[in-house]
């Protein structure tokens, strides 16, 4: 049999384990995961675009377990009464195929991009960060907000959106969960990240969009650029790019798909899993601009499903479903169809 978690199942392991400790607990299995990065088959996700959008499938797997993830981006979602972001993934055996898992990964997405951040900023960031302006408050924006909170001790958060109403929500929801985090509203980009740590631009349009200029960016600075994430979408002019060391998750995806997308081929990037093991020491100096261009990577979900079906078993969530037969004889397959018992579904000479 197979668990299926629903949103409102991962929404329950949330509640029960506590923000704090769903933040740090899904940061060990990602960095456990990054750490083995070498074990894993990997490929730049396959996409499929439109004019509204994209729909992409995420696989990898390593010798144990196969993981993939289903997404969308459809930025004008929010019109229709849907997300602009919607996943589910599974989770199965490699030696047999046997599905293990399947799940919402909307929410989860959220936790572990969140978490992946918070994972490069604690590698690439000053360690005396406490200041950062999170640009961009839609979806994204608490999750990102608490694990720089939990994980790296943020303190002050200085928020900016082109929608009133998107950080009016941002202000309400953190003001119930994280009552000590200080957010401080602003009327632009420019005015959100002077003087900050860090800067998070978490938006939503697709399109080859310059949310932050090299003029607005200061020496110390760790850049946490979330939003440019698919061929045609980009935040950063690429001036900001060529500021200091930049820092990507799987290179062949990124220059596809992540601010990268605007550099030569010949842009030298690190992929983080080198700064993580330690054979790249990642900040140069306390002065230094990092860059960490995200995009979300396979990876990144697989690590979160693991997460998942611990959770859901420590917890006792989700539903037994039967997604593969469950057959006497594994070569009748036949046999399903000639016994259901479903109303007319039996076969019967007509």
């Amino acid at each position: 049999m197979t668990t299926l978690l629903t949103t409102s199942d991962v929404a329950n392991i949330v509640a029960l384990q506590g923000p704090r400790k769903v933040f740090t607990d899904l940061l060990d299995y990602v960095l456990a995961d990054f750490l083995r990065w070498q074990e894993f088959d990997k490929c730049a996700r396959v996409a499929s675009h439109s004019a509204t959008g994209v729909i992409e499938l995420m696989p990898t797997a390593d010798n144990e377990l196969y993981s993939f993830k289903f997404v969308n981006g459809h930025p004008d979602n929010p019109q229709a009464g849907l997300s602009t972001v919607m996943a589910f993934g599974a989770l199965a055996h490699v030696s047999t195929g046997e599905p293990l898992l399947i799940s919402e990964l909307t929410l989860t997405t959220a936790l572990r991009t969140a978490v992946t951040s918070a994972l490069a900023a604690r590698a690439l960031a000053r360690p005396d960060s406490r200041s950062m302006a999170l640009i961009g408050n839609g979806a994204q924006a608490e999750f990102q907000a608490l694990a720089f909170h939990y994980v790296l001790g943020i303190d002050t958060l200085h928020v900016y959106d082109v929608d009133p109403d998107a950080t009016r929500k941002l202000e309400s929801n953190l003001a119930t969960v994280a009552p000590s985090l200080r957010i401080v509203r602003f009327d632009s980009t420019a005015q959100a990240v002077k003087g900050v740590d860090i800067i998070t631009t978490v938006t939503a349009d697709k399109a080859y969009a310059t949310i932050l200029t090299a003029d607005m960016v200061e020496p110390g600075m760790h850049i946490n650029a979330l939003g440019g994430d698919c061929p045609g979408k980009t935040e950063l002019h690429a001036d900001v790019l060529r500021m200091g060391p930049v820092f990507v998750e799987y290179e062949p995806q990124t220059r596809i798909e992540g601010d990268l997308q605007q550099m030569p081929a010949d842009f030298a990037v690190t992929e983080l899993w080198r700064v993580l093991t330690g054979q790249n020491g990642g900040r140069p100096s306390p002065d230094a601009v990092t860059i960490f261009d995200s995009v979300g990577f396979a990876l990144e979900d697989f690590s979160a499903l693991r997460w998942l079906r611990d959770s859901a078993a420590r917890h006792g969530i989700g539903a037994q479903i039967e997604v593969a037969p469950q057959l006497q004889d594994p070569k009748n397959l036949f046999n399903v169809v000639r016994t259901a018992r479903n109303g007319q579904s039996a076969l019967v000479q007509g």
